[in-house]
């Protein structure tokens, strides 16, 4: 089973936890700090015969409750952040940043070559589709923000959209994708929230000090001749110094928090980068354009700098020494990439030109795996789970390939919000024709009429899609889908659950589908929980896993042939007594409960399931590629992001 995926998961996990605790003593310091400042000034006001600590000592109290009220706003401010993140996820960062959501039919060049890249590289990595949201910004950045690749944005500045050229931008796009597959996004996000209690001090100082210079109550009007109004002023404005000094130290203790977590993990994205495109120049050259640019990689929106640690490259200025840089040196990451660079930034320059050319050759195929058999060759399986979080240049060249041969009034209708619930009612839409009839009355019961034409509309090119594109063409709806209005979603959403009640006999393919629409759109219009790992092993989840492997196990297989498939899955976890289940009324609607909780697994036991769940499958040395792209379903609910299976000519003995 592959590693590297699983390994770089559990290293992202662990650096949460190291988060945390760099965290708690940063607070601890800042208490510490209060409460010994606090006890100096109180300390200074009790000098004289009888006024010590020792003759009055409910004085004490007055350092343990200003330690105690940093605190609350310490820990108030960044719980407040989290909740306020967690309720609108990467959008709400790519918004706060001054992003501007792109809509899948964009017609601008700049625009749609970002989002065919962005298309191209997610089929190609086995995620969703994100939204993007552009910047207005001339400086060359990018950063992925999200909790989980369901609620996952990518945000591009219109210099880095505009200046690169389409290998460039594509090492770009790689890059955050790793970061979106390491697991490195969702510790970003968590840092914002974390951290902001933690500079809410400076920002309440100066609140204080505008308010007290501002208001009139330093004048002599304000204070006159009352000498304890005089005294209560000068001790609002030493607590407003008092929390400003505190927030630069707040500033710079997350600095160093910010710096230490995610710089490593720059020079593994720009290696996953190199992998996933296979082309070093692309992402040395954005680089290195970054480089040449008289505006680097800066950005100038006001809250920049709570982000830093998410950019491409160094969005704002970190300080002389390099203490605080959340990214390493230019230089180094180029020649990390580069070793033959010669230490010299090209002139700058503008791609704008080579736009519409690239856009008019549309994607570069190559192998694209494609294959005429029904049946998939037992090793992509075997193999399968060895490149989930894993994409490589075949399967960015597959993506192309794909979207380049699907019917283009299909794609359109798949970046149109409108017509994208029409692409995937015709999903759900049976074969059989007294089902699909019954189908239809249901659409015309709970549809808008014009979506009830569009679709019927579309059958004939769903009908004939291979099945291999029918899960990237859900996944190419996703943008369109997540921009329809809250209203529109629940209206979709249910009309969606009762078309698919309409077939009489929906199998897991079309369930899974289904399934993986809902979770990845539920986060854009519902409250939803963010990804934690609650287990770390299988023996708490046995049940969970017996069910899991029973429903791959039976599906379609008779019984005796669901007893080996669930007997060859049931090896690859030996240590859980796992039982075959019987098929049950409310079968699909335990699994789904059941994957929501084997989610809270930690990632090498999904890997594992995963593993299992393709075993199940290839018992019979003949698998079907719906059984095939099942496994890539069950594998995106798993949060295991598997890229497109590929056949690989064989060479002859």
């Amino acid at each position: 089973m592959a590693t590297d995926f699983f390994q770089r998961q559990s290293a992202a996990q662990r650096s949460t936890t190291w988060l945390v605790v760099m965290f708690i003593l940063a607070v601890l310091a800042i208490v510490g700090l209060v409460s010994v400042i606090a006890f100096v000034v109180v300390q200074a006001q009790m000098k004289g015969p009888g006024r010590s600590f020792s003759d009055h000592p409910e004085q004490w109290m007055i350092p343990a409750l200003a330690g105690a009220i940093t605190l609350l706003v310490v820990l108030g401010g960044s719980l407040y952040k989290v909740m306020e993140l967690r309720s609108g996820g990467g959008s709400r960062v790519a918004e706060a940043l001054g992003g501007r959501r792109l809509y899948p039919n964009s017609q601008d060049p700049v625009e749609r070559r970002l989002l065919n890249v962005v298309e191209e590289m997610a089929i190609a990595s086995g995620t969703p589709v994100p939204p993007v949201f552009l910047l207005d910004e001339d400086g060359i950045n990018a950063f992925a923000a999200g909790y989980s690749p369901s609620d996952a944005v990518l945000g591009v500045t219109r210099g880095c959209a505009q200046t690169l050229t389409r290998e460039q931008l594509q090492g770009v796009i790689a890059h955050e994708f790793s970061h979106v597959l390491n697991g490195d996004m969702r510790m970003s996000i968590r840092l914002i929230g974390v951290l902001h209690g933690i500079l809410l001090l400076g920002l309440t100082g100066q609140l204080i000090f505008r308010i007290f210079f501002y208001s009139g109550a330093g004048s002599r009007r304000s204070s006159g001749n009352n000498k304890n109004n005089g005294q209560a002023m000068l001790v609002i404005l030493a607590v407003g110094i008092a929390l400003i000094i505190l927030g630069f130290l707040g500033t710079f203790l997350g600095n160093l928090i910010k710096a230490a977590v995610s710089r490593q993990r720059e020079y593994l994205a720009d290696a996953s980068a190199v992998q996933f495109t296979r082309n070093p120049d692309g992402i040395a050259g954005a680089l290195k354009r970054i480089g040449a640019s008289a505006y680097g990689s800066r950005l100038q929106t006001a809250g920049a700098a709570e982000a830093s640690h998410m950019y491409f490259a160094q969005g704002v200025w970190e300080g002389l020494s390099g203490l605080w840089a959340t990214h390493p040196p230019l230089p180094k990451r180029i020649q990390a990439i580069d070793p033959n660079w010669d230490g010299k930034f090209p002139v700058a320059g503008s791609a704008r030109g080579q736009v519409a050319s690239e856009l008019a050759a549309g994607f570069v195929g190559g192998a694209s795996g494609a294959v005429v058999s029904d049946e998939v060759p037992v090793y992509v399986l075997d193999d399968a789970v060895d490149h989930v979080g894993e994409p490589t240049t075949e399967h960015r060249h597959y993506a192309a390939d794909l979207v380049a041969n699907l019917p283009v009034a299909l794609v359109e209708a798949t970046h149109e919000p409108y017509s994208a619930r029409a692409v995937v009612y015709a999903l759900l839409l049976d074969r059989d024709a007294s089902i699909r009839s019954q189908q239809m009355l249901v659409l015309q019961k709970f549809a808008k009429p014009d979506v009830v034409s569009a679709t019927q509309k579309l059958c004939p090119s769903v009908d004939n899609l291979d099945v291999k594109a029918r899960l990237p063409l859900l996944e190419m709806s996703l943008p369109a889908l997540k921009s329809i209005s809250a209203a529109q979603y629940q209206e979709f959403r249910h009309c969606f659950i009762e078309l698919a009640k309409a077939d009489q006999q929906i199998d897991l393919f079309e369930w899974m589908l289904s399934q993986v629409l809902l979770r990845h759109l539920a986060p854009q219009f519902e409250r939803t929980s963010s990804p934690r790992t609650h287990f770390y092993g299988l023996q708490k989840l046995t049940h969970e896993c017996s069910v899991l492997l029973s429903t791959v196990a039976s599906a379609g297989n008779s019984e005796t042939s669901a007893q080996l498939a669930f007997a060859a899955g049931a090896k690859h976890l030996p240590e859980i007594q796992l039982s075959l289940l019987p098929k049950s009324a409310n079968g699909l609607d335990e699994l789904r409960s059941v994957l929501a909780r084997l989610t809270q697994v930690s990632a090498k036991h999904r890997g594992r399931l995963v593993d299992a769940c393709a075993a199940a499958i290839c018992v019979d040395d003949r698998v079907k590629w719906q059984e095939a792209e099942l496994l890539r379903g069950i594998s995106d609910l798993l949060d295991c992001p598997m890229p497109p299976l590929l056949v690989k000519p064989q060479r002859n003995a």
